[in-house]
């Protein structure tokens, strides 16, 4: 029997104010675990669901009230088990930075011949206007935590594209020609065009592929 929610609220905004920042809420999985509730004044509509280090993160705006989110969390948390059941035995996505360096470290072997050597390769999740970015002075990458949702032959793109900028820190014709050999790479970038205006309310921006830093 699906869980039973509070009745659809007919204004976002009005109602209780709810603690700014990370809280622990008082919504839980189906196996009881604690759900965290992140309010942020930079999310200005719509809700996102995620995990983070193994705990389920549901992304409001800071001006959802608590009446708001005794109806919308519980959707959100749903559809955040649902996804996991789904993807229940396919082939995981790095979970660690550990993992994401191995497999940046396979890709810059596999298609740029280990010429790109990035010193740290780790998820972020204060990134939600770009997929990736890169410093190549520091030769460090970063992965939007966005990213972890989506197809592996996508994350392998996003990768791919941000040790590319460790050689060629531009979106030269040269940097390109690093990326002719990778199969999906069409296929991949129709995909984040399409994500990026499937949510451009609450990710703006995210049509940029990436951001390099100069530093």
């Amino acid at each position: 029997m699906a869980a039973r929610t509070a009745p659809r609220p007919k204004t976002i905004g009005r109602g209780t104010p709810g603690p700014p920042g990370d809280s622990v809420s008082v919504h839980t999985l189906s196996n009881g675990e604690a759900v965290v509730v992140r309010r942020t004044t930079r999310r200005k509509s719509g809700l996102s669901a995620f995990w983070e280090n193994g705990q389920a993160v549901i992304a409001v705006p800071a001006r959802l009230s608590l009446e708001d989110e005794g109806y919308w969390v519980p959707l959100m948390v749903a559809k955040l088990e649902q996804k996991a059941r789904a993807n229940k035995g396919r082939r995981q996505l790095p979970a660690s930075n550990a993992a994401l360096m191995e497999r940046a470290t396979f890709l810059s072997a596999k298609f740029l011949g280990s010429r790109a050597v990035p010193e740290s390769v780790r998820w972020v999740t204060n990134q939600n206007t770009r997929w990736g970015s890169a410093t190549p002075a520091r030769k460090s990458i970063r992965i939007s935590h966005h990213v972890q949702g989506m197809p592996e032959w996508v994350l392998d793109y996003v990768l791919l594209h941000e040790l590319s900028h460790l050689i060629h820190p531009d979106h030269s014709p040269a940097f390109w020609a690093e990326m002719d050999g990778y199969p999906q790479l069409e296929r991949a970038k129709a995909f984040l065009e399409g994500a990026a205006f499937a949510a451009a309310r609450d990710f703006s921006g995210a049509n940029d592929a990436d951001d390099i830093d100069s530093e």
